[in-house]
């Protein structure tokens, strides 16, 4: 959503990070090659490739945010499967085909068929390590005709969920011919991948052949500016056009008309030790629940850029607010009388031990004694996972990267749940847990999910506090920039520059 705008701030903090960046795009075509639909578009990136671009990294989104790459299936708002580079599909038991859209060509002119399709599948389930969609799922992909059967092991109701995923995009064979995968010339996007200058740049051209609507702007320049002030000052001096990701501090200094706040799948959540320690008390648990602010750390910490949490999942997916019902608690609050708390969190994102510290004096004021730990996330992950504090603060992606929260609610919540910070062991909750990950997708599945979040948080488990927001600068004269909680889109057949 768009914000009415604000008083604009001095500048100066802006000035020292505008020389970072004086230049940035000097030379890139962006500046004066105007094509008949617009200039191309000078975007700003947060995070510089760590992978080379491959598909099969966290890159891949990177890809997927420049129309370079597509996959078989695409998701709607709701998070429901939508055709792509598949027309159709149907689901037999453990296996799904899909029916392989005719017509498309790679960006270096091949055709797309069902065997480069089984190509590209076949390079990520046995890709070491596996991309993170894939992680416990086998799957093996077999071409006949113009069609794909997708078979995995066990029964998944996810299938073309996982396969919207920009991990497991569809590239041309010549992307496979060395032991990496390179992107460069070989997606079906609107907008083909042509130079990679290393973590500095990377360019690319409409392609002309596109399978579907042409793209309205001419090309794309991306620079790499993991800087946040510096970005910032590419929106506010005019020297770029989108600029992903601007830090909260950050925000203020920019006319607030060039800002757009994206609710994210992403929940800033308190995870209480249920299994030892204070909080295996559950009247100890509701004190701490009823006792936290968040609206005073949504104002105090974010500046009002983040949203209070109405439950474990937030605005990113409006079917949940209009599915939860009243939540009936398990236990009344009990009196802390000067009860001892470790509460654990970690430096990597900025506003983590500032919310750790405004928590101790939540809980203090309410009579818990607490002591912060506060280290990197590498150097403090096993202690949380182990069970070594009272206490978790963990900003969570609650969708991961189906579009689909049962599988982060099982892993975070379910007795045997790889990610089980809470040491949370409830046999009513992996009921609702089981039946949320087996059911079909849609209606039901969601109401399913709702049910299973409810479950967590009649045992106060965890305590959401707020969901994040991630802001986008878009300059004046940019037109239908893609505005994505889930990261995957942002300059699409659309967006141009006037």
């Amino acid at each position: 959503m768009r914000l009415p705008a604000r008083r604009l701030l001095p500048a100066t903090a802006l000035t020292a990070a505008s020389a970072l960046l004086t230049g940035c795009f000097a030379g890139a075509e962006s500046s004066t090659d105007a094509g008949a639909d617009g200039k191309r578009i000078r975007v700003a990136m947060m995070q510089p490739p760590r992978s080379g671009l491959s598909p099969l990294s966290d890159d891949a989104f990177k890809l997927s945010r420049w129309s370079a790459a597509e996959t078989l299936v695409k998701l709607d708002e709701e998070g429901d499967a939508q055709p792509a580079l598949a027309t159709k599909w149907r689901q037999s038991g453990r296996s799904w085909t899909f029916e392989i859209r005719p017509g498309v060509t790679f960006h270096d002119g091949t055709e797309l068929t069902a065997e480069t399709v089984v190509n590209s599948l076949t390079r990520a389930a046995t890709a070491s390590p596996k991309p993170r969609i894939l992680d416990g799922v086998e799957l093996t992909a077999k071409a006949d005709g113009d069609k794909v059967t997708v078979t995995t092991a066990t029964e998944d109701p996810l299938v073309p969920q996982r396969l919207s995923s920009p991990q497991l995009s569809i590239l041309a064979a010549k992307a496979y011919r060395g032991k990496t995968v390179d992107p460069v010339g070989a997606g079906t996007g609107p907008f083909e991948l042509t130079k990679v200058n290393g973590t500095a740049s990377a360019s690319l051209d409409r392609y002309e052949d596109y399978w579907g609507e042409k793209a309205k702007a001419p090309g794309i320049d991306v620079k790499f500016v993991p800087d946040g002030t510096a970005r910032a000052a590419a929106l506010r001096s005019g020297e770029a056009d989108i600029v992903e990701s601007i830090p909260v501090s950050q925000a203020a200094v920019l006319d607030q008309d060039l800002i757009t706040e994206v609710p994210m799948p992403r929940t800033n959540t308190l995870y209480l030790n249920t299994g030892k320690g204070a909080f295996k008390d559950a009247s100890l648990r509701a004190a701490a629940r009823e006792a936290i602010d968040a609206e005073a750390i949504v104002k105090g910490v974010y500046e009002g850029r983040a949203d209070v949490a109405e439950g474990l999942l937030g605005p990113a997916l409006p079917w949940a607010a209009e599915l939860r019902g009243p939540v009936t608690r398990a236990a009344e609050a009990g009196k802390p009388n000067g009860e001892a708390i470790t509460i654990g969190t970690y430096t990597d994102r900025s506003e983590m031990p500032e919310v750790a510290a405004t928590l101790q004096q939540q809980l203090q004021k309410a009579g818990f004694k607490v002591k912060l730990d506060v280290r990197e996330y590498t150097n403090i992950e096993s202690d949380a996972l182990s069970g070594r504090f009272d206490a978790f603060v963990l900003s969570r992606a609650t969708v991961l990267d189906s579009g689909d929260p049962a599988a982060y609610l099982y892993s975070d919540f379910a007795t045997d749940g790889t990610f089980n910070l809470s040491q949370f062991a409830d046999k009513g909750v992996d009921k609702a847990l089981k039946k949320a990950s087996e059911s079909k997708v849609g209606d039901a599945r969601r109401k399913a999910i709702i049910e299973a979040e409810a479950a967590v948080l009649t045992q106060d488990a965890a305590v959401p506090m707020l969901h994040e927001r991630v802001i986008q600068g878009d300059a004046p004269a940019v037109v239908d920039a893609a505005h994505d909680p889930r990261e995957r889109e942002l300059v699409t057949v659309d967006t141009y520059v006037k």
